[in-house]
């Protein structure tokens, strides 16, 4: 038990769990060994530098690094990197009393008065310990004139003072400031590591566990080992002596992790109906609509990260022993689906936060997945396509059985008519074969009709591609299932646009959909300048026509007259039409 509690228990007042079991020494940071290593050899060899900076997220010890360090340095036993936390100077330090060491809140300290205020107590000796020790928290609240009125100080401070800065967001603090600190960034801490710190709370609190719950717990914090303890003290005031995983869920709003499942099957199934009813059971069972969206985007997370190869240390969300599950789930249903699932509940869960509608955006997020294709399919038809082979047979649609239609009949009848429109497409009767297009058939093309399937082509094209190919002129023949564009010998850009390897399979797909097979396609510039492109001379500028009109013999002659200079050039007006009966 740490001095802050034995000083509540001494008051009569009760401490939180967070700052009871808070780390005492380096040896209890819990998830940050290397940190605590450096800082211990740093002691030991006397090589202590004069700033430090801790970074780092929420509840990953950063100030209660920086508050060990100042009882290490102050120890009456020391320096030492193990401090008793028995001598007066260490009690103090921990309960946050000592006043040779100074916590300060950037928050709400942050102008350049406060700042000028330190500056002006630091060459003040400490009061009984080695050293007089600022902890500043949160220093990228500080302004930037309150960073420029410490550097000097922070640069070249008086032997006996040591300054520590905390912060989450180190990319706030100038580089004048950091490259004047020694830097310790703290990492999230491991699962495994908050859930054998939380076994030891509870088991100090004499209560009961069971580890599914504690695994909950660990997860839910996402690396903060104080939100871990903080749910563990809301568990404790909810549920008693024995925590169990149903209190977790009743308590967070979470669904469990079988209902969970069958939600993310059901979606991946392609199945609306089953996915809708499950999330209607875990709504009614307690569960929270913004928590089971995130929920259902952590769950596909950890099925895409086994579906690809991660190990199940990767998993984030879900149980290793689920990991073979996952693994055989997400390889049925394809990277590209579930990445396309995780967009989709992503952004809903962002319009969720902005609507009073959240289980409705949830629904329609979860039919939205229900009604996604096979992607990986169609990025292997597309690839098949630009090949000119033809397609391989389509997997079924849903991994629980064939596609149906919407009476709930199986749809073989249109499957088949399917499979034998795509066969008379990319393999047209009665074509002799080709020999540079592979198993394809060589489309007959006339000479006449090349530049009337070009233009066709062109328009069935989008965005730049349709830009550049509509600057290919002269269309040829150059054998079977190829034609040859002509650009002008101005249009280099288009021709090399055209060129690119997306393009030209857009351009070819184009050209196989007008002409009912596969036609590749070659670009070249054409060997004489294109009509009036050569002959088109910029217009001339307006110095240029004045120059110009300079020449002519009059304005010559009364520029020379009257010592004249022409600073303005007006276009002629046209004369008005002689009204009727002038001029007789």
């Amino acid at each position: 038990m740490s001095s802050d509690s034995s000083a509540a228990d001494s008051a009569g007042e009760y401490l939180v769990i967070a700052r009871r079991y808070r780390p005492q020494s380096f040896s209890d940071l819990v998830g940050q060994e290397q940190v605590s290593q450096a800082l211990h050899n740093a002691i030991s060899s006397n090589r202590v530098g004069h700033a430090y900076l801790f970074t780092g997220a929420r509840g990953v010890g950063k100030t209660s690094t920086a508050r060990i360090l100042a009882k290490a340095l102050n120890c009456s036993t020391g320096p030492t990197s193990t401090p008793c936390n028995q001598c007066d100077i260490c009690e103090s330090v921990t309960a946050g009393e000592d006043v040779d060491v100074l916590e300060i809140d950037g928050a709400s300290n942050r102008g350049i008065d406060e700042i000028r205020q330190l500056r002006s107590n630091v060459n003040v000796r400490p009061s009984r310990a080695r050293f007089k020790i600022y902890i500043i928290d949160e220093v990228h609240m500080l302004t930037t004139a309150a960073f420029n009125a410490l550097l000097k100080t922070l640069e070249e401070p008086p032997e006996h003072v040591k300054f520590l800065f905390c912060t989450t967001d180190p990319e706030k603090i100038p580089i004048t400031v950091l490259s004047r600190c020694q830097r310790f960034d703290l990492p999230p801490v491991e699962t495994e590591s908050i859930i054998e710190r939380l076994q030891q709370i509870v088991h100090a609190e004499n209560v009961s566990a069971d580890p599914d719950a504690l695994q909950l717990l660990a997860r839910r914090a996402a690396g903060s080992m104080r939100d871990s303890q903080s749910l563990l003290e809301q568990l404790l005031s909810f549920c008693g002596d024995h925590i169990t995983s149903a209190d977790v869920h009743a308590l967070l709003g979470t669904v469990r992790g079988g209902r969970l499942q069958a939600i993310g099957n059901a979606m991946l199934a392609r199945d609306a109906a089953a996915a809708l009813a499950e999330l209607d059971g875990a709504l009614n069972e307690g569960g929270d609509a913004g928590q089971l969206g995130a929920q259902l985007l952590g769950y596909f997370r950890d099925t895409l990260t086994a579906a690809i190869g991660c190990e199940p240390a990767m998993l984030l969300h879900c149980s290793p022993e689920d990991h073979p599950q996952l693994v055989e789930l997400g390889r049925a249903a394809g990277a590209s689906t579930l990445l396309a699932a995780a967009q989709i509940l992503d952004q809903a869960l962002t319009r969720m936060r902005q609507s009073t509608h959240t289980r409705t955006l949830l629904e329609v997020a979860v039919v939205q997945v229900c009604q996604l294709e096979s992607l990986d399919d169609l990025a292997q038809l597309v690839a098949q396509f630009r090949e000119g082979t033809p397609p391989a047979p389509a997997r079924s649609n849903s991994p629980a059985g064939p596609p149906r239609s919407t009476g709930g009949e199986p749809a073989s009848e249109p499957a088949a008519n399917q499979k034998k429109t795509v066969e008379q497409t990319v393999n047209p009767p009665a074509r002799p074969p080709a020999k540079d297009v592979g198993t394809s058939k060589p489309i007959e093309i006339k000479a006449e009709d090349a530049s009337k399937i070009w233009t066709q082509a062109v328009s069935l094209l989008e965005d730049m591609t349709k830009d550049f190919a509509s600057y290919g002129k002269g269309v040829a023949i150059s054998g079977p299932n190829c034609l040859v564009v002509e650009f002008g010998a101005s249009y280099n850009l288009p021709k090399e646009s055209c060129e690119r390897a997306d393009r030209r399979a857009k351009i070819e797909a184009a050209l196989a959909s007008v002409c009912g097979g596969p036609v590749k396609v070659q670009f070249q510039l054409s060997a004489t300048p294109t009509p009036n492109t050569a002959e088109r001379k910029p217009p001339p500028n307006r110095r240029q026509m004045m120059r110009d009109k300079e020449k002519h013999p009059l304005v010559s002659e009364a520029i020379e007259i009257f010592d004249a200079e022409m600073i303005r050039l007006d276009k002629s007006r046209p004369r008005p039409a002689a009204s009727e009966g002038e001029g007789e």
